[in-house]
């Protein structure tokens, strides 16, 4: 089935390991046959994986636009995803985990950065918490 990408102006995206940048007016185009892409705000750059579900998505990422490196790429999301997995105990992020590790190891990649983005949501509510109601809390506030 094509794929129908609506460009922004300006905007940047990633066809099988080479960066486009469209021009100055919307554009869309249509890919007809199977291809690697990915569009600018789903690409991360190694140094802004500052979360543990961030450090998986990069990996993956990875895998997705470089299959040539794969056994590298797929050593470090190995070791990340198990990181997280052992850290949380939450049952339904936990089964988003196992679901990114099948589509990663059938090579479903793209599938795999999509779950992977939900854990960023889990993630933002486990971290956004408000250090002063915390301490209101334990004290008994």
């Amino acid at each position: 089935m094509p794929l129908k990408l609506s460009l922004k102006p300006g905007e940047k995206f990633v066809l099988n390991g080479a960066v486009l940048t469209n021009g100055d007016k919307r554009a869309s185009l249509v890919i007809q046959n199977k291809a690697c892409v990915l569009r600018e705000k789903d690409i991360m750059q190694p140094q802004d994986a500052t979360t543990p579900a961030r450090r998986i998505y990069v990996p993956i990422m990875m895998m997705y636009l470089d299959p040539d490196d794969n056994d590298q790429y797929y050593n470090e999301f190995a070791l990340r995803m198990t990181e997280f997995m052992g850290a949380i105990q939450n049952r339904k992020v936990l089964a988003t985990c196992i679901e990114i590790s099948r589509d990663v190891t059938s090579g479903a990649y793209y599938k795999a950065l999509i779950s992977c983005r939900k854990l960023f949501d889990f993630e933002q509510e486990c971290l956004s918490y408000d250090p002063e109601s915390l301490q209101r809390h334990a004290a008994g506030y």
